[in-house]
């Protein structure tokens, strides 16, 4: 069976000078991949004719669906409508239902008149299948054109999902006849991506030619994941399993944890499973680490609160560290770490703490402490560890690794003591 391969071609020039970003294509290719679909090109165009027309002739080479987002909208600059009625050689017409919702948004929901610009929303090509949008205004059209289907969709992230849900994925196996496709995905850290390769060499070798595996690398973590494509799905899962034991066992010492979740998250479930909070004592995070733990549900049976002690006052008068300890070695040393891991520890009743300190840049370096260099601390209520990191990166980065880093050394201190 062959594989049935997608293009994403996302319209507007916000896209290409970076003021929106793309997040439908993320969203449809996962989508699609449930269903499977491989998305083989994503395409980002501005909002020029001859650009849109170019992008369509090129990706109907290369896949059989062929997903447009965005340039749907009432004003000058969203021509993808009329593009796509002279591209498919139609005329337009006004599709009564489409007028209908939009009259009924507007005088029953906006509750204001609606102006012959919102009426046009309306106006289709009379070749496309119009595609209700209950979410919006603008609907969704379907081409046919030599056994390929295009599909436009609004740009706006909640309309879009709406009218793939609704209408595209559950027309997409009537008309394609998909195979299977199944990933694992596991995350490692404390070792760079060039070693782990030499580590599971054996592994990889070992993989039959439908299943592929990819190296993911992200601040200080390396996921790894096999994908595989198939017609039997017990088979297919059945041999892709067997592979992914062999590669969990060949990790085992670099394993965080074996599924696609985020660092954060892993660390939450362990909690969650041990019956144990933690809350953090933040000073160059500024309160990045407890924003990571609460972005996911359910948090709060896990994380209790933090301290973001960014001034030096801070961690003197509510976490404690001595002024001597600030005076003599510094906020970013392990003498403060400990101090505020165990003065948070105390604070908010946890079962563990994290702390940090350090120095992220791009100013406040000096010789005996430059730019990126981190203490990070975790306690519970027998001991505290600590670790010292130099990071050499951008600000963004660095807090972001510091974060990552902390989260890992609570999950190894949290594994350890089991």
């Amino acid at each position: 069976m062959e594989k049935v391969f997608a293009s994403i071609i996302t319209i507007g020039d916000e896209l290409l000078i970076g003021q929106v970003v793309d997040t439908n294509s993320a969203w449809m290719a996962q989508e699609l991949n449930k269903i499977g679909i491989t998305v083989k090109h994503r395409v980002a165009v501005g909002d020029v004719w001859e650009d849109i027309w170019q992008a369509l002739d090129e990706e109907s080479k290369q896949a059989s669906i062929i997903l447009i987002t965005g340039g749907l909208g009432p004003t000058a600059d969203d021509i993808t409508k009329p593009l796509l009625c002279n591209y498919f050689g139609g005329k337009m017409i006004v599709h009564q239902p489409t007028l209908d919702h939009v009259t009924h948004i507007f005088e029953n929901i906006l509750k204001r008149p609606m102006i012959e610009r919102n009426a046009k929303q309306a106006e289709v090509p009379d070749v496309c299948t119009v595609l209700m949008n209950e979410r919006g205004t603008a609907p969704g059209m379907l081409f046919k054109k030599e056994g390929k289907i295009f599909v436009s969709l609004p740009g706006v992230p909640h309309e879009m999902k709406w009218i793939m849900s609704n209408h595209v994925l559950p027309l997409i196996p009537q008309i394609f006849t998909t195979g299977f496709i199944e990933h694992r995905t596991l995350l490692t850290a404390g070792i760079g991506e060039s070693f782990l390769a030499e580590m599971i060499i054996k592994e990889e070798t070992a993989l039959p030619a439908h299943i592929k595996l990819a190296y993911l690398p992200n601040y200080g973590m390396v996921r790894l994941r096999l994908t595989a494509f198939g017609e039997d799905k017990n088979k297919l899962e059945t041999e892709l399993n067997h592979h992914f034991d062999q590669l969990k066992k060949a990790v085992a010492v670099y394993l965080v944890i074996d599924e696609d979740i985020p660092l954060e998250l892993a660390v939450g479930k362990l909690l969650k499973e041990k019956g144990c909070t933690v809350a953090t004592a933040e000073s160059c995070t500024g309160g990045y680490i407890a924003h990571l733990l609460t972005s996911h549900a359910g948090s709060s049976a896990y994380f209790t609160g933090s301290v973001i002690s960014y001034d030096n006052a801070i961690k003197e008068r509510v976490l404690h560290v001595s002024k001597q300890t600030l005076e003599t070695v510094g906020a970013v040393s392990e003498s403060t770490v400990q101090q505020m891991a165990k003065s948070v520890l105390s604070i908010m009743q946890t079962d563990y703490a994290i702390a940090v300190s350090g120095i992220m840049g791009p100013d406040g370096g000096t010789a005996e402490k430059p730019v990126g260099m981190v203490w990070v601390g975790i306690a519970d209520k027998n001991r505290v560890i600590t670790k010292q990191f130099n990071f050499r990166f951008d600000r963004r980065r660095n807090i972001e690794l510091t974060a990552n880093n902390a989260l890992n050394l609570l999950r190894s201190f949290i594994v350890d003591n089991a």
